[in-house]
């Protein structure tokens, strides 16, 4: 089994900050990419920001110098931070984990999603 547990949601008003932290736990021989994505009522999944092993980044346009992705390989652990938000980042932020189980099969695996609301 693999577990992908965020923290780090809430609210917060616009210029604001928050980081959001995702471990992946359980039967994980090794993480190749990871990444955030969001979504809002009515709207399909969007990407945020993805991260490589090797630490290569790619962002979403709108995002770019105000969020910033890291992750902390040892603890298999990725993070966002994210400043300067605005009322448009409010949404559902979900961690993914594209990585190989000790059974050597590969995955895709996703967190339950935490809630961001940014006040105008």
């Amino acid at each position: 089994q693999v577990q992908l547990v965020e923290s780090g949601g809430g609210l917060v008003q616009a210029g604001g900050s928050l980081r959001l932290s995702c471990a992946a736990s359980g039967s994980i021989f090794s993480i190749n990419a990871m990444g955030w994505y969001r979504q809002t009522p009515g709207k399909q999944r969007e990407l945020v920001a993805t991260i490589t092993s090797g630490g290569s980044t790619n962002y979403q346009d709108s995002v770019k110098g105000r969020l910033t992705i890291s992750r902390d390989n040892a603890k298999n652990t990725v993070y966002l931070q994210m400043n300067s938000l605005e009322p448009e980042d409010t949404a559902v932020y979900y961690c993914n984990a594209q990585l190989v189980r000790r059974n050597l099969l590969r995955g895709d695996y996703w967190g339950q999603g935490t809630q961001v609301t940014v006040s105008s």
